[in-house]
Formats: structure tokens, C-alpha cells, sequence
């Protein structure tokens, strides 16, 4: 018996070094070569670590200091992107541990992979620490499941469904410009105050849930965003097996629980609201329509309980960052460029005089939205969109071997100066004055801050009218400069933040 068990402990430690070699060596190694017999180039694989070593001492050079007050971000923030596809082009690869990853910057084919219409490139499988944050929902979601999040997605927020946001919204943002009465002559930073905004708004608009509620849970998002951002290029070596449990592992654990304790606590007093009757069939909001799909007759149809915590996540940290982000650098642009905050207020007080914003309005906001799309340009809240292939594909002129991993990087493209000019780099809102559409020369991937294709931000248009509305609020009651003692430092999170806020001075009108 000590003999078998001698034999078998020296077969096992005799095969980990193999698989350790066909893992981080072989395979990449094989796709290197692959890949650069056609061509696509860039840094060269390290064992083990890929290339996050080089990424990680990029990012901390580029961020040891502030930078001047200029909106060509794309350097600061993905130095590694921005210096090697200078280097190698339009398609290079580079390396996260043994994964490859694949940039694509060029329009043809970035067309190709999000309009999907061969189901070849998927999106990719998030891992540990996003894991918990998405789960498998529809971010993540394939096949005959993204389909049926999909439309109850759609169906929560199309155009009838955001009208009846709209007296929320505008509630959340009068609550929001009444406080700022405390700071009138003074300065104040307006990014928290956007974060509190916005978590209400998608609270009470999505979720029908309490403020309090809704803090409670954006603020456990918050720690589980730090935890995301903090180990994004740490390589785990032992995969996703605990066998080491550090402890962000069991932070990112507690965080976990923490939220579904939270969400299915909103969901069951949902449940005991539509037993009373006091809600009708569950509710028109976001959560109302998972619940009536968790409980429909046909088994087909139905959502599990773990999906609707999924959903539930994904839109609370989906409907909270992108809103907030916008309004954010919104802000700092208008009070940079007084000229163009006069000009979105000479519209805003021909629109609506001092009356709340209206739907109809809304939609006739030309140049707040001119606005908006430049600041979105400039300030993508999306910094990368990722897909990956199984089995071997082609894409434009390359066959790209199975298990590689696609990167799109909005960034660029927002600062492609073949399709925005030599000034790509400024704040200039008329580049949208004739439209989208015209403003990208028909080139319909110039412009990714919510994606494209079948997988477009559902939530595109909520974020929009959120927008709208509080620059609306905000534009009738006061005018703004920016601060002498603001810092502009824009920092990744997940999404792109300004990491010491937006400070501006206030003046009521």
C-alpha cells in the first residue's frame, strides 16, 4: 500500500511540471508564433507572467503624478495600449499571465466582431473577483439566455417605460441641486454628489427600493469595484481552485454574500408587497419584470433566483457608473468651456423656462446632446471591449488560432484623427452638430462609449435622459468655473473616474 501511494505522489509530482510547461510555455508560445507569422506583432511572452509586469510599471509611472489639464487621457490611463500600438500598429498581441490578447483597432474589423454574425466571437468569461460582481448575467450571457435577459432588458427600458422614469429623475435631481443651495459663492465637488444621484435614481427607477436601500448596496458595490481595480493584472498561478485564499479572496467572499443578503431582501418584500396587492403584478419596473418571469407558468420562461441577484447587480453597477461618470466630466468640461455652458443654458431656459425638464424637451435637447456625445468621446466610461474565440476564425486577412481573446479599445478610436481630425484631443461639441452618423464619416465604430451591435448598452438611453435632465436642473439655477484647487488625475475603476473628484466654484444665477 506505501509503495502505490510512493508511486502514485511521484507520478504526481512528476506530471505538474508538465503541465506547467505545456501551460505557460508551450501553448503560448505556439500562438505567438502563429500569430506572428501573420503578422500581428508586440511584446514578447514572458513565462508565466505575460506581460503584466511591464503593464503594472507603466500604469504606476504614468500615474505618479497629475496631469495638465488636457483631455488626451488615452496615454495616462492604458499606457501599455497606447505605447505598443505605436510600436506595432493596428493589430498587435500582447499577454495577461499565458492569455492572449489581441487588439484590434481597425474599423473593418472591429465591424465584423461585434455585429457577431457568425456567433464566433463571444464575450469573454469573467474570472474570480468580476465573477462575483456579474455572475452570469447578461453581460456574460450566450446563446437562448442572453436572448431572454436581452428582452426583459428591452422591455424595462423602452421608450414608454423611460417616459415614466423621467418625474423620478427629476425628483432625485431637484433633491440633489436644493442641497447645492448650502455652497452658492463656494466650492463644491460634484462628483460624490453625482454618485449619490444616480445610485437613487437607478434605485428607485429600476428597483422601486429606498434610497437607503439602494446606498446600502452601491456602497458594498463600491469596496467590490476597489477589490476588481486592485488585482485586475495579478496573475493567480492556481487558477480559480482556493488552494490559497488571500485576503482580498475572502473579502471578495464576504462582499459577495453581502450583496445577495441585500438583493434578495428587496426582492422579497417585493413578493410580500405583491401578496398584499399593493403592488400590481410585481410592478412595471426592472425588478418587477424578473419577478414575473421567475414566476411563470411555463418552465421555459422562467429566471432563477440566482439570476435575478445577477441581473440585479449588473444593472445596479451598470445604471450607477456610466450616469455617473458622464455627469462628472460633463461638468468639468462646461466649466472649462464657460462659452458652451452658456450656450446649453440658452437652450435649456428656451426649452423649459424654469419648469422641470419635460419628455418632449428631452428629446429636442440639440445641444446638451452635442455636448454629451463630445464628453462621452473625450471620457468614455467603457476603456475596453473584450470577446474571445474557441476554435480557430477568421478575422479581416488573419486565422486566429482557438482560445484567443479580442481587445477593443474606445479610447483610440475616439482619438483617431483620420476620423476626427488633428484636434481629436479637444473639447469641440459641434464635431456632433450634424448628428452622430455624419460626425463619424459613416464609420459606425468610431464611437463605442455604450458598444454596438446586438450588444449595445440596454441601458444607453436611461443613462441619457438621466444625464439630460440633472445638466438641465443644474444649468437653470447656476453657472460654474472650475476650481483652482481642482486635480485632474482620471483613473481607471472599472470605469474611467476622476480619482480626486471634480471641484468647481458655484454661482446661482
Amino acid at each position: 500500500m506505501i509503495t502505490l501511494l510512493l508511486i502514485f505522489l511521484s507520478t504526481l509530482l512528476l506530471a505538474i511540471p508538465s503541465v506547467i510547461l505545456y501551460k505557460w510555455w508551450w501553448i503560448p508560445f505556439r500562438i505567438q508564433r502563429e500569430l506572428q507569422s501573420q503578422g500581428i506583432k508586440g511584446p514578447s511572452y514572458k513565462f508565466i507572467h505575460g506581460n503584466t509586469k511591464e503593464i503594472i510599471q507603466m500604469k504606476k509611472q504614468r500615474s505618479k503624478t497629475p496631469m495638465d489639464l488636457s483631455h488626451d487621457v488615452f496615454p495616462r490611463l492604458q499606457p501599455h495600449l497606447y505605447s505598443w500600438s505605436k510600436i506595432y500598429g493596428n493589430v498587435f498581441v500582447y499577454w495577461l499571465g499565458a492569455k492572449p490578447f489581441v487588439v484590434v483597432t481597425e474599423p473593418q474589423m472591429i465591424k465584423e466582431i461585434l455585429s457577431n454574425k457568425e456567433g464566433e466571437f463571444l464575450k469573454r468569461k469573467v474570472e474570480v473577483y468580476m465573477k462575483k460582481l456579474l455572475g452570469d448575467g447578461i453581460v456574460v450571457a450566450e446563446g437562448e439566455r442572453w436572448s431572454k435577459l436581452r428582452r426583459l432588458a428591452n422591455h424595462a427600458f423602452h421608450g414608454e417605460c423611460l417616459k415614466d422614469m423621467v418625474p423620478a429623475m427629476i425628483s432625485s435631481a431637484r433633491s440633489m441641486v436644493d442641497r447645492w443651495r448650502n455652497y452658492e459663492g463656494k466650492e463644491i465637488e460634484v462628483s460624490e454628489q453625482f454618485r449619490l444621484l444616480t445610485s437613487e435614481v437607478i434605485s428607485r427607477t429600476a428597483f422601486g427600493s429606498s434610497y437607503l436601500e439602494g446606498i446600502s448596496i452601491f456602497e458594498t458595490l463600491t469596496k467590490l469595484y476597489a477589490l476588481i481595480s486592485r488585482n485586475a493584472y495579478k496573475i493567480r498561478f492556481y487558477g480559480s481552485i482556493k488552494i490559497i485564499q488571500t485576503e482580498d479572496d475572502t473579502e471578495a467572499d464576504r462582499i459577495e454574500k453581502q450583496l445577495r443578503v441585500s438583493i434578495l431582501e428587496i426582492l422579497k418584500k417585493r413578493e410580500i408587497e405583491a401578496s398584499k396587492g399593493q403592488v400590481n403584478d410585481f410592478g412595471n419596473d426592472f425588478l418587477g419584470s424578473l419577478l414575473k418571469v421567475h414566476h411563470d407558468m411555463d418552465p421555459k420562461n422562467r429566471v432563477s433566483v440566482d439570476e435575478i441577484i445577477d441581473e440585479c447587480k449588473t444593472f445596479y453597477f451598470a445604471g450607477q457608473e456610466t450616469t455617473y461618470g458622464l455627469l462628472s466630466w460633463s461638468i468639468l468640461l462646461l466649466g472649462i468651456h464657460t462659452e458652451w455652458q452658456e450656450e446649453a443654458r440658452k437652450e435649456v431656459i428656451q426649452l423649459f423656462g424654469q419648469e422641470n425638464p419635460n419628455p418632449e424637451g428631452i428629446a429636442r435637447l440639440k445641444t446638451v446632446t452635442m455636448i454629451i456625445y463630445e464628453t462621452l468621446r473625450l471620457y468614455s466610461p467603457v476603456t475596453t471591449i473584450t470577446r474571445r474565440i474557441e476554435r480557430k476564425t477568421k478575422l479581416g486577412k488573419y486565422q486566429l488560432p482557438a482560445n484567443v481573446n479580442l481587445l477593443i479599445p474606445p479610447q483610440a478610436l475616439h482619438r483617431n484623427p483620420h476620423t476626427w481630425g488633428q484636434d481629436a484631443h479637444l473639447f469641440k461639441p459641434e464635431r456632433f452638430s450634424g448628428g452622430l452618423a455624419k460626425s463619424t464619416n459613416g464609420n459606425s465604430v468610431a464611437f463605442l462609449p455604450f458598444g454596438s451591435g446586438p450588444r449595445m448598452c440596454v441601458g444607453m438611453n436611461f443613462a441619457f435622459n438621466e444625464a439630460k435632465i440633472a445638466l438641465s436642473m443644474i444649468l437653470q439655477r447656476y453657472k460654474f468655473t472650475i476650481s483652482p484647487n481642482y486635480i485632474h488625475s482620471p483613473n481607471l475603476v472599472l470605469t474611467m473616474q476622476p480619482q480626486h473628484g471634480v471641484k468647481i466654484l458655484l454661482h446661482p444665477l
